[in-house]
C-alpha cells in the first residue's frame, strides 16, 4: 500500500511542478529514506489531482502509525508529513528566483505562484482550513465575517507529555524567525521543512514575505522582520506598510498593536499581516470629515475608533500618521476613561491598516488603549464579560477589520443551543450555563421562531451581533454623542 501512495505523492509533486521528471529517482529515495523503507517499485500513475496532497499523505501516515514509525498523534503526524513534503518542495533559492522572475512581469502572477506552492507543498494546510465554519452576519457596520476556528486541533496528552521532555534551545527564537525555513521541528516547535520565504526590502532593511499555514482569509500572508526584534508601531511602520502595498498593490497590509491585551499573540517579533481580501472595514463610509491640506481625513462609521487617511501620494500620509500616533501616545481624556499612562506604564497605541483604493493610498488608524480595572480585569477596551461566552480573546488586527476568529468550542455549543431551542426548552443544560443569559434574551426577541433552518440562521445572525458588540466594547471612543465628540476633539486638536 505505501509503495503505491509514495508513487502517487511523487506524481502529485510532478503535476504541481514541485519537482521535474529528472528528480523522480532522487525524490523516491528521499521519501523511502525518511520512512526507513529498503525497497521501492516505481509505478505509472495517471489520475487527476486536487491542489492539496493531504489525502495521499493521510494514507502514508496511517501506514507509518500502523508500523510503529510514529505514534498516531496529531503532532507526530504533522512532523512526518512536513518532513516528507520538505523533500519535495523546491529549494529556497529556486523559489526566490522564480518568484522574482514572475514579479518582473506582474506582482499578481508572483503571488499566485507562491500561494499555489504553499498549498501544494502542504505548508498552507488548506484541507484543515476548509473545516472552519464561516458565514457573514449583517450588522449596522456592514456584513461582518464570522469564523469558528476548527483548523487547529486540540493538543493530544501524549504530545504534551513529550513536549515537556524537549530541551529549550532558543533556536529558532520564535515561530516568526527566518530560521524556521527548513527547520526539522519537534514536539515543542512545529516542523517547517516546507516553508519558503521571499526576501523583501522595506525602508532599506531585510524583511521576509510568507503565507500563514492556517489562513483566516484569502491569501493570508505574513511579512516579518529579518531580525528578532519586538513589535513597535512607529513612523517606520507606516513607511513599511506603504512600501509593501506599492510592491503588491492587490494586497492590504496591517499591523497588530504593540502593547499587551490590544496587540497580537506574538509581540516578541515585529511583523505585519496582509492578503487579498475585502473586509467589512474596507467598505466603512466616512461619517465626519476633517480639514487637512492635501489629504482626505475623516472618522469612519465603525464600532472601533478609526480615522481614515487617503491620498494619491503616500509620502503625504506618513508624516500625518506619525503625528497622530505621537499625539495619541500622550493623549489623556479622563472624561471618557482614556489615560495615556498609569504608574509610568504606557496604554495608548494604534492598529494601522494600509490598502490601495483605486489610485489612492488609504490608511486606517485604529486607536487602542490597554488599561484594565477591577470591573474589567482583562481590559476596559476589550470584550466585556457579558460577551465572553462568544469571544473572550484579544482583539487583534484581523478582528479589528471585521473578521471574528471564534473558538472551536462554539460549534458544539451552538448545535446544543439550537437543539434546546427546537425542543422549546426555557433553559439550557448545565454545561451551557455561560450562554444562559444570551439564550433567555433570544427567546424573548424571537418568539414564535420554530423551524430548524430559521433557528440556525437566527443563531448565526445573533453571533454576528455579539461580535459587533465585542468590537464596540473594544472601541476607545464609544459611539455616543459624548464619545464621538471626544474623538473629534482629539483629531481636530492633532490636525490643527
Amino acid at each position: 500500500m505505501v509503495n503505491h501512495e509514495l508513487n502517487r505523492l511523487i506524481a502529485f509533486a510532478l503535476h504541481h511542478q514541485l519537482i521535474t521528471p529528472a528528480d523522480k529517482i532522487w525524490a523516491a529515495n528521499s521519501l523511502i529514506g525518511i520512512l526507513g523503507i529498503h525497497d521501492f517499485q516505481p509505478e505509472d500513475i495517471n489520475e487527476p489531482f486536487t491542489n492539496s496532497p493531504d489525502s495521499i499523505l493521510a494514507r502514508i501516515l496511517d501506514w507509518a502509525a500502523e508500523n510503529k514509525i510514529i505514534e498516531n498523534t496529531e503532532t507526530e503526524r504533522d512532523l512526518l508529513d512536513t518532513e516528507l513534503m520538505g523533500a519535495l518542495t523546491p529549494r529556497p533559492s529556486d523559489v526566490i528566483e522564480r518568484f522574482n522572475a514572475l514579479r518582473a512581469q506582474s506582482p499578481v502572477m508572483a503571488t499566485d505562484y507562491f500561494y499555489a506552492l504553499g498549498v501544494s507543498s502542504n505548508y498552507i494546510r488548506s484541507e484543515r482550513t476548509a473545516k472552519n465554519i464561516c458565514w457573514k452576519s449583517a450588522t449596522d457596520f456592514g456584513e461582518l465575517d464570522i469564523t469558528i476556528n476548527m483548523s487547529k486541533p486540540e493538543k493530544d496528552p501524549r504530545d504534551i507529555a513529550k513536549a515537556k521532555t524537549i530541551k529549550a534551545t532558543g533556536y529558532p527564537k520564535c515561530l516568526l524567525c527566518k530560521e524556521n525555513e527548513g527547520f526539522y521541528g519537534h514536539h515543542g516547535h512545529p516542523a517547517r521543512q516546507n516553508i519558503r520565504l521571499i526576501p523583501v526590502e522595506l525602508s532599506g532593511k531585510e524583511w521576509y514575505f510568507q503565507y500563514s499555514p492556517y489562513s483566516y482569509y484569502n491569501e493570508h500572508c505574513i511579512v516579518l522582520d529579518g531580525n528578532h526584534v519586538p513589535m513597535l508601531i512607529s513612523r517606520e511602520t507606516f513607511e513599511n506598510l506603504f512600501a509593501f502595498i506599492t510592491e503588491f498593490p492587490h494586497y492590504f497590509a496591517g499591523s497588530n498593536a504593540d502593547l499587551p491585551i490590544v496587540g497580537g499573540s506574538i509581540l516578541s517579533h515585529d511583523h505585519y499581516q496582509g492578503g487579498r481580501y475585502v473586509f467589512a472595514m474596507n467598505n466603512a463610509p466616512f461619517e465626519r470629515m476633517y480639514d487637512y491640506a492635501d489629504v482626505t481625513a475623516g472618522r469612519i462609521k465603525w464600532p472601533m475608533s478609526a480615522v481614515r487617511l487617503r491620498s494619491a501620494n503616500p509620502e503625504k500620509l506618513i508624516p500625518l500618521a506619525d503625528k497622530i500616533l505621537s499625539a495619541w501616545r500622550e493623549w489623556t481624556d479622563e472624561s471618557v476613561g482614556v489615560l495615556a499612562y498609569s504608574d509610568g506604564e504606557p496604554h495608548n497605541t494604534i492598529t494601522p491598516i494600509a490598502r490601495r483604493h483605486g489610485e489612492d493610498y488609504e490608511l486606517d488608524l485604529v486607536l487602542r488603549n490597554n488599561r484594565t480595572s477591577e470591573e474589567h480585569p482583562l481590559g476596559i477596551f476589550h470584550p466585556h464579560a457579558e460577551v465572553h461566552h462568544i469571544k473572550k480573546e484579544n482583539i487583534g488586527l484581523i478582528e479589528v477589520m471585521g473578521l471574528a476568529v471564534l473558538p472551536a468550542r462554539l460549534k458544539g455549543a451552538l448545535e446544543k443551543i439550537c437543539a434546546a431551542w427546537l425542543e422549546g426548552k426555557e433553559t439550557l443544560p448545565a454545561e451551557l450555563e455561560a450562554h444562559e443569559v444570551w439564550y433567555e434574551g433570544l427567546r424573548k426577541k424571537h418568539k414564535g421562531l420554530s423551524g430548524e433552518a430559521e433557528a440556525r440562521k437566527m443563531l448565526r445572525d445573533e453571533v454576528g451581533h455579539v461580535f459587533a458588540q465585542v468590537l464596540t466594547d473594544s472601541g476607545v471612543y464609544k459611539r455616543t454623542p459624548e464619545g464621538l465628540s471626544a474623538f473629534d476633539k482629539f483629531i481636530t486638536e492633532v490636525l490643527r
